[in-house]
């Protein structure tokens, strides 16, 4: 059991036993230990194998897009035009979110069946192991939840801050997708549904903040799972404190994702790999967290309209290959992954036997 600092911290696990004070933990307890955490794949130390970077000012920026998507499944940008001030803004309402008490925060908790509000990781019915983080996931208005948390005239700058970060980060991945879409060769046409470039039309998102406290033993417990998005693309922002890797094949091996002053990641979400029949790579991904430093996040998970199908471009499907997975929503796929968790890719597939069989 972990040391506890007071009877309240102990009463506090006994009422939520999936929730605790994290700063009051001196060691990871049994619940959130993660054995053999780190044996294999290796980590990867700083060196040439880096996470590309990409300045979206550069007149070679659709290339160098495309080069990322297909060679790495993530990759960092500059030049995308979000203010700094306004990332600022961003880390400094989410720790104020993430710093107040844990039954205070369980004001605004995620209830069965809704993905907006406070609460773990949604991938951790799929371990046995708790993680080292909270989350607060805002899909729409954020004023709801924000009134749980503080008193109106308290909510509004959080809620300011989120509708606007919301806005700019709407118009960025309209304008990433659309330099995804370039490096394929495809047109406007094509995707229709995405519409014009630099514009987002009507696809949804939703807003992931993150919290991964300070942890005692970092060796031995974990912020976030290894998983793929499910989403179309996710625009993440970091703050100073690394902690992202992504999983390199041949040979297997983590390697961190540094933040960089005022840079964003971008993640391929697996309904990119779906749209290039397979060009681009969902990137495989983890948290890890720190001794000393608290990490926090901010994941804008972009995805198609509700409605849409999203399936293998015509155009990128060879004449004697055939579309390599087939045709989903969406909802569709997200209710895939809640079941399958990872292997909900894999289970879209097509073989080459049965689309030869539905051609003849």
């Amino acid at each position: 059991m972990p040391s506890v600092s007071d009877e309240s911290f102990r009463n506090l696990r006994l009422r939520h036993p999936r929730h605790f004070e994290f700063e009051s933990v001196r060691e990871v307890p049994d619940s959130h230990a993660w054995p053999d955490l780190h044996d294999h794949p290796s980590v990867e130390p700083s060196g040439p194998d880096s996470v590309p970077v990409v300045d979206l000012a550069s007149p070679d920026a659709v290339p160098r897009v495309g080069r990322a998507c297909e060679e790495w499944g993530v990759f960092q940008v500059t030049g995308h035009g979000v203010p700094s001030d306004l990332l600022d803004r961003l880390e400094s309402q989410t720790r104020r979110l993430f710093s107040l008490p844990t039954h205070q925060k369980l004001k605004a908790a995620r209830s069965p069946g809704n993905i907006s509000g406070y609460g773990l990781a949604p991938i951790s019915s799929f371990f046995s192991k708790l993680m080292w983080s909270e989350g607060f996931t805002i899909a729409g208005s954020p004023l709801e939840h924000a009134r749980k948390l503080w008193r109106p005239e308290d909510s509004g700058e959080f809620c300011d801050v989120i509708e606007e970060y919301k806005e700019v980060m709407k118009e960025l991945a309209g304008r990433l997708l659309h330099l995804m879409l370039l490096s394929l060769g495809l047109t406007e046409e094509d995707i229709s549904w995405a519409g014009p470039v630099r514009e987002t039309g009507d696809l949804p998102a939703v807003l992931q903040l993150n919290s991964y406290p300070a942890c005692p033993e970092p060796d031995r417990a974990i912020g976030l799972a290894a998983h793929t998005d499910s989403s179309l693309l996710t625009v993440l922002y970091q703050s100073s404190t690394s902690g992202l890797q992504v999983l390199r094949p041949d040979p297997a091996r983590w390697v961190t994702v540094p933040p960089l002053p005022g840079a964003l990641v971008v993640n391929v979400g697996d309904l990119s790999h779906i749209l290039s029949n397979g060009q681009f790579w969902s990137v495989l991904h983890r948290a890890v967290v720190n001794r000393t430093r608290h990490r926090l996040s901010a994941a804008y998970i972009c995805g198609p309209p509700a409605h849409v199908k999203v399936s293998p471009v015509d155009k990128l499907v060879g004449p004697s290959e055939g579309p390599a997975y087939r045709a989903v929503t969406w909802p569709e796929y997200l209710g895939l992954k809640r079941k399958l968790f990872n292997k909900a890719l894999a289970s879209i597939k097509i073989s080459k036997e049965e689309w030869e069989g539905r051609s003849n």
